[in-house]
């Protein structure tokens, strides 16, 4: 696929300095750009490699358009500029091109107009496939699934009966959407299965990546909001509401019926205590352990930074001595208060 800078800038909003009649067909980076490709400078540490960039064009801000040898796309946001031109220029695939014979589709399966359905997949029972949904190879779809226009799911995801999904969905490999929460109650020294009769409500533009899991709720419902974006490996436990437009990095993991609010930002490897609600607007950096409510929208931390071992083993052994240096600052703040007495 190719277009001329002006339709590009049509399509983006942007300006173009240079000849707006040079066509691109694909994204590179400054570095690796050859002529018939684009490439974009979003961020300042990578402008010196602008003066020597190979593109025939790069998307940019005004402030670095001085430096560009070559066309140019012109607009105050060139990150978005970049991810617009990716979806205009994406040659991925879809899932699958039709239904494939090896497919198996209960009778009772509502089927819409240009549904895909890859190799092996199993469609069953009072599953609702809206048009334009597209099932990759080795999926399965549980008995009375809805699964909205226009998603995608990428090959072995298993959605699980009852889970209900919107559309413009996407689902990256291995994912399992609506499988059992982690519920048991004790029963002398034994654990008893607590079944699990909740499901999964994903909203729509979401998109979920590979190898992560979604457990069903235990009585009332898990829940995704729109345009929530999972990345791969994160495990969301029974009954979590996840606020519109939240994005969670990978390994993350948040715990049962904790609710977390819009708009918030969840780094990697960080862990949600459940029973609690996060506000609105939050964000968490790597590694964060969060044990309580938080009210206010805000940064929060707690992940240690790496450092030499040998530093690391000098502040382990201080902080076995926390409590007896506490006790000693306490005792210290007696006598000084009895000194200026």
């Amino acid at each position: 696929m190719n277009y001329t800078l002006a339709e590009l800038a049509q399509k983006l909003g942007a300006k173009v300095s240079g000849d707006e009649t040079v066509t691109v067909s694909s994204l590179a980076t400054l570095e690796g750009a050859q002529a018939g490709q684009i490439a974009f400078l979003a961020n300042s540490k990578y402008r010196q490699s602008l003066a020597g960039t190979g593109a025939s064009a790069v998307i940019l801000s005004e402030d670095t358009l001085a430096d560009c040898p070559t066309n140019a796309l012109v607009m105050a946001n060139p990150y978005m500029g970049y991810a617009l031109v990716a979806q205009l220029l994406d040659s991925t695939p879809a899932p699958a091109k039709d239904i494939h014979a090896s497919a198996v589709i209960d009778e009772s399966a509502d089927i819409g107009e240009n549904v895909t359905i890859g190799a092996n997949s199993v469609i069953s029972a009072g599953v609702t496939l809206a048009n334009g949904v597209s099932i990759g190879a080795g999926c399965f779809i549980g008995e009375n699934a809805v699964i909205g226009e226009n998603t995608r799911l990428w090959a072995n995801v298993s959605v699980y009966h009852q889970v209900r999904m919107g559309q413009d969905c996407l689902v990256q490999s291995g994912s399992v959407i609506g499988s059992d929460g982690f519920g048991y109650a004790p029963n002398q020294g034994q654990w008893l299965k607590i079944p699990q009769l909740g499901t999964v409500v994903v909203g729509d533009r979401v998109e979920i990546g590979a190898s992560t899991t979604i457990d069903r709720g235990a009585l009332e419902n898990t829940v995704i909001g729109d345009g929530v974006i999972l990345d791969n490996q994160v495990q969301i436990a029974h009954n979590v509401i996840i606020g519109d437009n939240t994005a969670v990095a990978g390994c993350s993991v948040i715990a049962g019926s904790a609710v977390i609010g819009k708009n918030c930002t969840i780094a990697g490897m960080v862990a949600i205590n459940g029973h609690m609600e996060i506000a609105d607007g939050c964000v968490f950096t790597g590694r964060a352990m969060v044990t309580k409510a938080i009210k206010e929208p805000g940064v929060y931390s707690s992940g240690m930074p790496c450092m030499p071992n040998k530093e690391w083993n000098k502040t382990n052994a201080r902080i076995k001595k926390l409590d007896q240096m506490a006790q000693r600052i306490k005792t210290l703040e007696k006598e000084l208060a009895e000194i200026k007495k």
